[in-house]
């Protein structure tokens, strides 16, 4: 197989990027390690407590295991983005892959709870490459009326390894046990030759690696996603001057981590804040149904998955079908699709949770098809206000983003069922009621998302993309 070989400032032009044969592998490519990088992230959930009860830990130093992966996971996922504005992308995913790998052997071979998370943390030290890398060669190597399709595929598998994570998991940790799941992402290796095979070759940018910025930028987040999601005061002022220097820092250096240019665009910068807010709002959605499932509705473990696997299966169907709509009528619309589908969904399930079951799994089908949407086609959108050169750190901020919601988003779920305990007594209301409130609060986030969103990109939906 011939490989190209081009600059890092290339144009979509290029005969490569327009070849279907070409397009297709790496569509394969990239929603198989997509796959197995979110499969590992969610199977892991339902081992919790089995790794609690072998290594004798409390629930507050066992949440490193998910806490700790997310934490390095977003910060990789900017890092790796921001590299492949310097160095080839072939490299960037054949050490993101390999660090993957390496983890996971760890992780199997674990014998203590530090050895366990050390695994973990390395895993997710390469896994950040997998949705980083997925971002910018979808934006990179294919043309804008393409870009949706690729997207929307990964979007897509997403939704299907969201679903069969906790299935997969439950199945191998209780039928083996849990360090039989680290297995499973060994299956990524045959991607490392044919990534190196496939993607074409480029050649490194004349331009240095900000490594004080990325470190300002790290301790930043880690400091926030501490606070956040464990509220621990002390992260808070480490954040604060940490982003204070990160910026300050910024102005100063030549080749920034992070190019003030890149946020000093509109468009670009109200697009992170819409995901922020969307995202934010359906992670804390998907992970309040489980427990309004076992609070409100009594349902064991069991069928708490069965109830919420088929909304992840339509998800997964109708990924492609957003991003090719996409494709035809531009970003903007299908995202206006994709808040209108989970502000309904949102609404239905404040006002129908006490139904059943029947009809939770019903709403979830909804909001899962409107994620499927808003996935695929708020990327493209983003994407789209990029230059080429900023491309990498601008999808790399991106996924950052994507990811550090997902923690803000679950850390307020659990704070605020948390505020109705009893404790205070001003705040007392039945469980089906403090769900009702709940979704009632991410369907204003929605709308505030959406008036947000219409206000920046509201010309290019008028105008059909």
């Amino acid at each position: 197989m011939l490989v190209p070989t081009l600059s890092l400032q290339f144009s979509m032009t290029s005969d490569f990027t327009v070849d279907r044969r070409f397009q297709n592998r790496v569509v394969i490519l990239l929603c198989s390690i997509v796959f197995f990088s979110v499969l590992n992230g969610t199977m892991f959930n339902v081992a919790v407590p089995d790794i609690a009860r072998q290594f004798e830990l409390s629930a507050s130093e066992v949440s490193w295991v998910m806490t700790g992966y997310i934490i390095i996971f977003a910060l990789a996922a900017i890092t790796y983005g921001k590299l492949a504005d310097i160095y080839p992308v072939r490299r960037l995913l054949t050490i993101g892959l390999i660090l993957f790998n390496i983890g996971a052997l760890l992780g199997f071979l674990s014998h203590n709870y530090m050895v366990l998370l050390a695994g973990r943390i390395v895993q997710a030290s390469g896994g950040g490459a997998i949705p980083a890398m997925a971002m910018l060669v979808a934006t990179r190597y294919f043309p804008v009326d393409k870009r949706g399709r690729v997207l929307g595929a990964v979007a897509s598998i997403v939704a299907l390894a969201a679903g069969l994570g906790p299935v997969v998991g439950g199945f191998i940790a209780g039928h083996w046990h849990w360090r039989y799941l680290f297995l499973i992402s060994f299956a990524t290796l045959f991607a490392i030759y044919v990534a190196r095979k496939l993607l074409p070759k480029e050649t490194a940018k004349d331009e240095s690696f900000d490594l004080v910025g990325a470190i300002l930028v790290a301790v930043a987040m880690t400091a926030t996603l501490v606070f956040v999601t464990r509220l621990y005061w002390i992260a808070l002022p480490v954040a604060l001057i940490a982003f204070a220097l990160a910026r300050r820092h910024m102005y100063r250096k030549e080749f920034p981590f992070i190019s003030p240019e890149l946020l000093a665009g509109r468009l670009y910068r109200r697009g992170l804040y819409c995901t922020f807010l969307t995202v934010g709002t359906v992670f804390g959605y998907f992970f309040s149904i489980p427990l309004m499932l076992r609070m409100v509705h009594g349902q064991p473990t069991v069928d708490i998955g069965l109830v919420i696997f088929p909304g992840a299966l339509t998800a997964a169907a109708l990924g492609f079908v957003g991003g090719r709509l996409a494709d035809r009528f531009g970003g903007p619309p299908v995202v206006f699709a994709g808040l209108g589908l989970l502000l309904t969904g949102y609404l239905l399930m404040a006002a129908l949770l006490g139904n059943g079951v029947i009809t939770v799994l019903l709403v979830l089908i909804v909001c899962y098809t409107g994620f499927a949407f808003i996935q695929s086609a708020l990327a493209k959108s983003v994407s789209t206000t990029l230059p080429h050169d900023k491309a990498g750190v601008g999808m790399g901020l991106y996924n950052m983003i994507f990811f550090t919601s997902g923690a803000f988003g679950t850390s307020f779920v659990g704070r605020f069922i948390d505020l109705f305990d009893g404790s205070i007594p001003a705040l007392t209301a039945s469980k089906s009621t403090i769900f009702s409130y709940l979704f009632v609060l991410s369907a204003l986030t929605i709308v505030i998302a959406g008036l947000l969103f219409y206000r920046s990109f509201g010309r290019a939906a008028d105008g059909g993309g």
